[in-house]
């Protein structure tokens, strides 16, 4: 049953499901014979983390950061805060960033400049989402689910206001819902 806030769904649970096996078949690929570190940047990519790990037929580790540009609001702010950081060295290890949207950039740009910091072997980036419309860094992602228009999209983990991550497929928020 679709919540009553939602415009539209734009991705049923099937199409997720069958989605991120295939990106996690060609992380699996991609990684043949090495062992790579998915770091999630919390709270949006927690459910496509856990779904992708389970994806991945590879030996791999799982570590969490939670980093904020948004607050409650449904545009970046632009200051990037690192709320939760790892709890693992990741030097010399294979990094593959799980994020839940890549939209205006601005978070994993920074994202990006302080893991580089900590000498890891590479660094890659899996989207579930991507909103190229929005960008205002030039970051691109190296795996990505879904490429979206620009709208305001909430289910499979993804928000408004702390609310609707619980719905099994994504779907378009109704504009009154967060005031525009």
């Amino acid at each position: 049953m679709i919540h009553p806030d939602i415009e539209q769904v734009l991705y049923t649970e099937e199409q997720l499901r069958s989605r991120v096996r295939e990106v996690g078949a060609q992380i699996t690929a991609d990684y043949a014979g090495r062992a790579p570190m998915l770091i999630s940047v919390l709270r949006g990519s927690y459910i496509f983390m856990a779904d992708l790990t389970r994806a991945i037929d590879l030996d791999v580790t799982v570590d969490f950061m939670a980093v904020s540009s948004y607050g409650a609001g449904t545009t970046s702010s632009g200051q990037v805060e690192i709320k939760k950081d790892l709890s693992d060295s990741i030097e010399g290890k294979d990094l593959i960033i799980v994020e839940d949207i890549l939209d205006s950039g601005n978070t994993l740009y920074y994202l990006m400049d302080v893991l580089r910091a900590r000498k890891p072997a590479s660094i890659r980036i899996c989207a579930l989402m991507d909103k190229p419309e929005r960008r205002t860094k030039p970051i691109t992602a190296d795996y990505v689910g879904f490429t979206i228009p620009d709208a305001f999209i909430v289910g499979y983990g993804l928000d408004y206001a702390e609310k609707y991550r619980n719905l099994p497929y994504v779907g378009v928020l109704k504009p009154g819902v967060y005031g525009e």
